[in-house]
């Protein structure tokens, strides 16, 4: 994988990491849409700008990692790609407050061993 290649990997798993973090803020917001029909809650609920933003952030995301494909073989990509659950969870911890297990931590660091072992030659 080279460089630019590289860069297109991590750019794409930090757009995808940062739909997700808007995703989640958007989902606490939900419970106060408030509508007086069931197609209002929804469409309050669709509107809701982070949700939006989340969805434009994977989008953006996908089109990064579109390009990687066309360029890195899929079975380097796609797991190179696991590296957005490294990122939710930092995420996870950091933002949001969520505690997270020594056995989890310790399945976080598998996973980055194992992206590590995917990219490098």
């Amino acid at each position: 994988m080279t460089f630019y290649e590289f860069l297109l990997l991590l750019f794409s798993v930090v757009m995808a990491a940062c739909g997700q973090l808007l995703l989640k803020l958007g989902a606490l917001k939900i419970e106060s849409v408030v509508a007086p029909t069931l197609v209002g809650r929804v469409v309050g609920s669709v509107l809701i700008p982070e949700l939006i933003a989340g969805l434009a952030f994977y989008g953006v995301g996908a089109i990064a990692y579109i390009l990687l494909l066309s360029r890195v073989k899929l079975s380097i990509a796609a797991p190179s790609s696991a590296s957005i659950y490294i990122l939710s969870v930092f995420i996870g911890i950091f933002v949001f407050k969520e505690p997270v297990s020594l056995l989890r931590m310790i399945g976080i660091f598998l996973i980055a061993c194992g992206v590590i072992l995917v990219v490098s030659k």
